[in-house]
C-alpha cells in the first residue's frame, strides 16, 4: 500500500495524457485508502477540540482497515484480533469513554464490514471480530460497505480518483459532464464470477456483447484496461447508463466512478447503494438511478437495453442532472486543502455522525431509546424511514435481506466471509 499513501492518502498523481481528467486533482487512489484520507481531512476540520467535554462526537484515529489487511491471510485469530482488543481496552480506560460508554465515539475503516465481523473462534473463519466486541458495538464505524443486519456500522463512499482542492475544480468538472456527447446507451466494466452460481455478471456481459448500444470493458486479470483509470472514466463518460451489479460483496467502487462521470447507475440489488449510503444518496433512488431486480436478469425475463430505451429523453436528462449534482457529496476533497462552499463526502459523514450522537444524547436525557422497539436485524430499514417515523414493518426488499442462518452466507452471493475473501483476492491480483 506504500505508494498509495503518498499525497495524504490519495496516491500518485494521474497524468491527463488522453484528456479524460482535469489537469489537476486526479490521483491513482486505492479503493481501500479511506482510513488515511479521512484522518488527514479530519486534521483540517475547523471544529476540532482537545476538550472532550465540549465535543459533539469523538473521532478515534485508528486505521482499522490497514490493521486487518496486514493479517487477513496466514495469521491466527489472536494475531488478527490483537490490535482491536488493545484499542477497546485503551479506549474504555479513557475519561471521555465513561460519559456515554463510547456511544459518541466513531472510527473509520476503508474496507467492507465483513472483514471485521468474524462469527466464530475458528482459525479458518475470515477477518477479525472488531465489530462484535461489546465496546465496539457502542461506537459507530464508517465503512465502505455496511451490514444490513447490524446497527454499529454506516456506509460511506469508496474514494474515486478525483480530489479537488477548490470549489471551482468541482464546478468546472460538473459543467464538462453535462455537455458530453454520450454515444453508448449503457456500459459495464467488470469480470464474470464463474465460481458464483448466483452472480448475474455472466448474463450482463452477454447482454452487453449482444447489444449494438452496449459497451463492455472486460476485466480479466493481467493486462486489463479495467486497471487503467483513464479507460474506465472514458467509457463511463461516453455512456448514459452504467451497470452496477454486485461485486464480490454488495457494493463496488465502480458505482462512484460512474456517477463522477455523470453516468446514471443501474443497480440490481438494493444493498449495492440504496441501503448503504443513506447519508450521501437521496432516499428516492429513482431520481438518480435505475433499479432492475437481480431475479429478472437471472430468469432472463428482461432485456436491459429495452428497459433503458423505455426511459424518455427528458427523464434521462433529469436523472443525469441529479447524478451530476450529487458529485460534490460523493468525492473526498484534497485533504491538504478545504472546499469553501461545497460539502464533500467527509463533511456529509461527519455531520451525520454529529446529528446521530446529538439525537442519542437528547434521547438519553429524555429517557427514551432512539426507536421504541428497535430490532437490530432490521437495521437496514430504519435508515429508510421518513422523518418522524419510528416503527418498521414489512418491506418490498425483504427477500433481498433474509437473514442468513448459522453457517450460511451473509449476502445473496454466498457467504459474507467468502465475499470479503474474494474482494481481497481480486484486490491483490489487480495490484499485481
Amino acid at each position: 500500500m506504500c505508494k498509495f499513501m503518498s499525497n495524504a492518502g490519495m496516491g500518485p498523481p494521474l497524468e491527463n495524457v488522453e484528456g479524460v481528467f482535469s489537469d489537476e486533482g486526479w490521483y491513482a487512489t486505492n479503493q481501500f485508502a479511506v482510513d488515511v484520507i479521512f484522518s488527514n481531512r479530519m486534521k483540517q476540520y475547523e471544529c476540532l477540540t482537545q476538550d472532550s467535554s465540549v465535543a459533539a462526537a469523538i473521532f478515534v484515529p485508528f486505521y482499522a482497515g490497514f490493521d486487518i489487511a496486514r493479517y487477513l491471510w496466514g495469521y491466527n485469530i489472536s494475531t488478527r484480533d490483537a490490535a482491536s482488543l488493545e484499542l477497546v481496552d485503551w479506549l474504555m480506560k479513557r475519561p471521555e469513554w465513561k460519559i456515554m460508554q463510547g456511544r459518541d465515539h466513531f472510527l473509520v475503516a476503508g474496507r467492507i464490514t465483513w472483514d471485521f465481523r468474524r462469527l466464530s473462534e475458528e482459525e479458518t473463519d475470515w477477518g477479525n471480530k472488531l465489530l462484535f466486541l461489546p465496546a465496539a458495538r457502542n461506537m459507530s464505524m464508517l465503512v465502505v460497505e455496511s451490514s444490513p443486519w447490524n446497527a454499529n456500522d454506516f456506509g460511506i463512499p469508496y474514494p474515486t480518483y478525483f480530489h479537488p482542492a477548490k470549489d471551482s475544480d468541482v464546478f468546472i468538472w460538473q459543467d464538462r459532464m453535462r455537455k458530453l456527447e454520450r454515444k453508448w446507451l449503457f456500459s459495464f466494466a467488470g469480470a464474470p464470477r464463474p465460481g458464483n452460481p448466483k452472480s448475474i455478471r455472466g448474463q450482463i456481459i452477454e447482454q452487453c456483447k449482444n447489444s449494438k448500444v452496449g459497451k463492455l470493458l472486460e476485466c480479466d486479470f493481467g493486462e486489463s484496461k479495467c486497471h487503467s483509470p483513464s479507460s474506465i472514466m472514458q467509457m463511463f463518460q461516453s455512456s448514459l447508463f452504467c451497470l452496477q451489479p454486485q461485486g464480490d460483496s454488495y457494493t463496488r467502487r465502480s458505482a462512484f466512478d460512474a456517477m463522477l462521470a455523470g453516468c446514471i447507475p443501474v443497480f440490481f440489488h438494493p444493498g449495492s447503494a440504496y441501503t448503504q449510503y443513506t447519508w450521501h444518496l437521496p432516499k428516492d433512488y429513482s431520481r438518480y438511478s435505475v433499479f432492475i431486480p437481480e431475479d429478472e436478469i437471472r430468469k432472463k425475463n428482461i432485456s436491459i437495453e429495452e428497459k433503458l430505451r423505455q426511459i424518455s429523453h427528458e427523464q434521462v436528462q433529469e436523472m443525469r442532472e441529479a447524478v451530476i449534482s450529487l458529485i460534490p457529496s460523493l468525492i473526498y476533497a484534497d485533504p491538504r486543502s478545504k472546499l469553501e462552499t461545497l460539502k464533500d463526502a467527509f463533511d456529509v459523514a461527519v455531520q451525520a455522525v454529529i446529528d446521530k450522537v446529538t439525537r442519542l444524547r437528547k434521547n438519553l436525557v429524555e429517557g427514551r431509546t432512539q426507536y421504541d422497539n428497535f430490532i437490530e436485524e432490521n437495521s437496514w430499514k430504519y435508515e429508510l424511514l421518513e422523518e418522524g417515523e419510528r416503527e418498521v414493518g414489512a418491506h418490498e426488499w425483504d427477500p433481498f435481506f433474509s437473514k442468513p442462518k448459522e453457517g450460511e452466507g451473509g449476502d445473496s452471493g454466498g457467504s459474507s466471509a467468502e465475499a470479503a475473501k474474494n474482494s481481497w483476492k481480486n484486490e491483490q491480483r489487480s495490484q499485481a
